[in-house]
């Protein structure tokens, strides 16, 4: 291994990377929880390290990534179209497949039009910093994504941050702002570490009262929750009073890329200026085909949804009876507030040894004192994945002083 290098034998600018070392010290404790390979899958359960858990973190909320059917899909289209597009929408790298998808969703989400993009964090960051321009406001949820937070800053607009589902907040700011400013709302539909609701009802009405577009970000509930899966918005029955939504298909739709949909002169406009759609290559054929037919499946088989929901229900219930904060989470994804960073990074590796796969949450993700481990399910966990679940967390959770053997919380923390 290459000796360390001294302050004064690398460029000033690379000074941040040399220091950062948190990273080093939590692998050497043998608790570093992130990166880790997966050798095998089938979907509820993975190899990792030569041992067989069960993953209890995946977004792969209909359990079609492995399905025999998605894979046929891609299978297929390789043959046809190849491997890549090799090239953008925008010149190259459209496909008939691309548009018949783009159909489909605009059609499915019962929206005038619909524009891919070829990651779901390029969709929102691409999308938002085109439709605000320096002479209007974004107003965006505290706790939203990463992406809708690199959108608003590579827009040239002002954006003003919110407290998380606060919406009389947000009312206030919305009052105090110019009122001749060109407005949008952005917030996610369901928030990706508590697995809680927007508060879209109040988020439609404030939004009307201020002339001010909203748009949210579906990525975890479109093939999740709502009416046939088409998101947060239609639980409330309001899919027409939004104005854009957006998508991904890394979870539900067991592939990568991402999508919006709204109005056809607001999409158009999107499609002709992001520089994310612009300049970035298309979607891969296999992608697109294993999209299709896991929207196909996802209307043919309303079970999957249903299920879904059950198992969900039932996990947030039995986590909270042994005694584990779950937050407000109204959705699949169910945190568990461990408290301290390296507790949390050791509750874990426990949890893995006990063979349960979770994600470790820390800050910045979350607030200080708030580190969790971030659980999540899918429509193929049968019974005994879940009871094995629980049986790992209530070991683990007593052995770390978190519950007591009565289901009672040792631990204070606040609510999300």
């Amino acid at each position: 291994m290459a000796e360390p290098k001294s302050e004064t034998s690398y460029s000033k600018v690379f000074k941040k990377a040399y220091d950062f070392t948190i990273a080093e010290e939590i692998k050497k404790l043998g608790l570093y929880p992130y990166f880790k390979p997966l050798q095998a899958t089938d979907g509820t359960t993975v190899n990792i390290e030569g041992r067989d858990v069960i993953m209890a973190g995946s977004n792969n909320y209909l359990g079609l990534t492995n399905d025999p059917r998605t894979i046929e899909a891609a299978q297929k289209v390789i043959k046809l179209y190849g491997t890549g597009c090799t090239g953008s929408r925008y010149l190259n790298g459209t496909l008939d497949l691309h548009l018949e998808l783009e159909d489909k969703l605009a059609e499915f989400m019962r929206k005038d039009a619909c524009v891919l993009f070829s990651t779901g964090y390029q969709t929102n960051e691409g999308s938002i910093q085109v439709i605000a321009d320096r002479n209007d406001l974004i107003f965006s949820d505290r706790d939203n994504h990463a992406c809708i937070v690199v959108g608003t800053q590579v827009s040239n607009a002002k954006t003003i941050r919110y407290r998380h589902n606060d919406v009389d907040h947000l009312r206030m700011l919305l009052g105090k702002a110019d009122p001749d400013a060109g407005k949008i709302i952005v917030s996610d539909g369901v928030f990706s570490m508590s697995g809680t609701l927007a508060k879209i009802p109040d988020l439609v009405e404030v939004a009307k009262e201020f002339g001010a577009g909203l748009y949210l970000d579906d990525a975890h509930a479109i093939g999740v929750i709502g009416e046939g899966g088409r998101g947060s918005a239609s639980v409330f029955d309001l899919m027409d009073d939004i104005d854009l939504i957006s998508g991904t298909f890394s979870k539900s739709f067991a592939s990568l890329g991402g999508f919006l949909v709204g109005d056809k002169e607001i999409i158009e406009f999107i499609r002709h200026k992001s520089p994310a759609h612009i300049f970035s290559a298309s979607m891969p054929p296999a992608n697109v085909a294993t999209v299709l037919k896991s929207l196909e499946i996802l209307q043919a088989e309303p079970w999957r949804l249903e299920r879904l929901e059950e198992i969900s229900n039932y996990m947030r219930s039995e986590l909270r009876n042994l005694g584990f904060n779950v937050w407000s989470s109204q959705t699949p994804i169910i945190p568990v507030v461990i408290g301290d960073m390296y507790d949390c990074f050791q509750f874990w590796k426990d949890l893995f040894e006990e063979g349960v796969y979770v994600n470790a949450v820390v800050p910045p993700a979350v607030p200080q004192g708030q580190a969790l481990v971030r659980t999540s399910y899918m429509a193929t966990h049968t019974d005994e994945h879940l009871d094995m679940i629980l049986s790992a967390f209530r070991k683990v959770g007593i052995k770390h002083g978190i519950i007591d053997e009565n289901g009672q919380s040792l631990i204070d923390s606040e609510e999300n």
